[in-house]
């Protein structure tokens, strides 16, 4: 676990370096709110009504306990090579992005391999990125419907009778606005300025 975690924090390093050039020509402001949402808006959706799942303290959670404040959701697992660390390293620049209004908002990390993904290796993995994102869970019937219902694909590769195996999974964020209603879809490796802008506008009531 610790040896994992490490893995992490070295990718996580190596993720900063590119990141900077990201935040170098950040805009000023929110300029790109005026001409609408950068992300693709699927407002009024029906599907990825919500969750029933466990964070990685313990707690039980649903997409109602985060009323108030604009959610961000991604699906991954904490071995994934490359996607998830960057997805996750990206959110943590949105944060640092939004100052003040980062408060407003909670990034949420579902995983796809409830079997290797425990509550201590998520509580270790997920706020290593930010302390404010949370980690959640369910058994592998819970993440499978959890997935259906947010038409999320996920399929181990590799070594699927071992523990060395890989996942397949979607890569886009889901956004949900301060009122628990699904609004935008965020394709994997847009830039944070970019989601800045958009969460602004939510954050704005837009």
């Amino acid at each position: 676990m610790i040896l994992l975690l490490r893995r992490s924090m070295s990718a996580l390093a190596a993720l900063m370096v590119g990141l900077g050039g990201l935040t170098a020509c950040s805009p000023a402001g929110d300029g790109g709110a005026q001409a609408g949402f950068a992300s693709t808006d699927i407002t009024g959706a029906n599907y990825a009504k919500g969750f029933q799942l466990t964070d990685h303290t313990g707690a039980a959670r649903s997409l109602a306990d985060y009323r108030g404040k604009v959610v961000t959701l991604f699906f991954g697992y904490t071995q994934c090579p490359d996607v998830c660390p960057t997805n996750l390293l990206g959110m943590a620049e949105v944060m640092r992005q939004l100052g003040a209004d980062a408060d407003r908002v909670q990034v949420l990390f579902i995983t796809v391999d409830p079997e290797r993904d425990t509550q201590a290796l998520l509580a270790e993995y997920v706020p290593a990125f930010d302390k404010r994102f949370t980690g959640l869970y369910g058994d592998a019937s819970t993440t499978a419907a959890v997935a259906r219902d947010f038409k999320v694909f996920y399929q181990k590769q590799g070594d699927t009778k071992g523990a060395a195996y890989t996942v397949d999974h979607s890569t886009g964020t889901y956004v949900f606005d301060p009122q628990g209603r699904l609004r935008l879809y965020v394709k994997h490796g847009e830039k944070p300025e970019v989601i800045v802008g958009d969460l602004r506008r939510l954050l704005a009531g837009k």
